[in-house]
């Protein structure tokens, strides 16, 4: 081999080729670095909307079970009012038996028993028949 100034020309292809081979391998791991950071995106882009369609289907949920609570606390607003409104009846009553005075067999009167007049079927109807004329309620036709 024959000197190049001080080194020898061995020197200078090794040292070439070691360059050409480093920047391979640097390109290479340039290459699984950014597919490593792709996927790692679109992972994260994938639980992004699949968390957003859960939400969305909670909120939904929730939304409906806030509808019905609401219906079930204004039924129970007007049951409320109605529970109210009878216990002041009932008060009002109790109140109310304290000023009636109890009734003794002395205050009580006693009546005769009136006997039932039978009257005739036949009289019934024919009773109801001219009630009818004279009322009008049968008319000749045409």
């Amino acid at each position: 081999m024959k000197p190049y100034g001080n080194q020898l020309n061995l020197k200078k292809k090794v040292s070439y080729e070691c360059k050409k081979n480093s920047e391979k391998i640097s390109i290479i791991n340039v290459k699984l670095i950014h597919q490593i950071f792709d996927t790692i995106n679109i992972c994260l882009l994938v639980l992004i909307f699949t968390l957003f369609f859960l939400s969305f289907n909670s909120q939904r949920k929730w939304s409906n079970i806030y509808i019905n609570l609401s219906k079930t606390r204004a039924i129970n607003n007007n049951l409320i009012d109605y529970i109210s409104k009878i216990e002041e009846f009932y008060i009002s009553e109790l109140e109310s038996i304290n000023t009636y005075t109890k009734t003794k067999p002395k205050d009580l009167i006693y009546l005769d028993k009136l006997s039932e007049k039978k009257e005739s079927l036949f009289k019934k109807n024919l009773s109801r028949f001219i009630e009818g004329f004279v009322d009008s309620k049968y008319q000749r036709g045409y």
